[in-house]
């Protein structure tokens, strides 16, 4: 069963349920995987695969996260309680994230394996990103790089 599938599924389930927060974050989640397939030229009554559908939930995760930081700015205490439930019903469809030590040590390794110049920073950001895509936030990843290459 396809991970979108699973999602309408528990989309039900929270309906009967009468999980309010689970509920509107699920159906955000439906109009947002729509709103992937008209973009990506598909009708939207197909399906995503699921690295496209977990890409989605990312930048979710990443809209509430951006979301909490302006509100706790702001000194919006309601708001930020509000957007942290919303982003823990996301994060439990994504797989486990990589803490920031397991991060470092693979950047330490593969710096090892491959001793880049300080001026191919970029590129060997870029490719320990492509490795790790989905399973690591891309700022703790940023951050174990500049700590190496400075």
């Amino acid at each position: 069963m396809s991970l979108q599938t699973d999602i309408k599924a528990q989309m039900i389930e929270a309906m009967k349920a009468k999980e309010a927060v689970k509920l509107s974050v699920i159906r955000g989640l439906m109009a947002a995987f729509t709103n992937e397939l008209v973009a990506k030229k598909r009708k939207p009554d197909e399906e995503l695969s699921d690295e496209d559908a977990l890409a989605v939930i990312s930048r979710g995760v990443k809209q509430r996260k951006d979301s909490i930081e302006q509100f706790e700015k702001g000194g919006r205490k309601d708001l930020v309680d509000a957007e942290k439930a919303e982003m823990a019903v996301l994060e439990a469809y994504l797989p486990t994230q990589m803490s920031a030590e397991e991060v470092e040590a693979y950047v330490r390794t593969k710096f090892e394996a491959e001793k880049p110049e300080k001026e191919k920073k970029n590129q060997f950001m870029g490719s320990v990103m492509k490795e790790l895509k989905g399973k690591a936030d891309g700022m703790v990843v940023k951050a174990a790089v500049d700590k190496l290459l400075g």
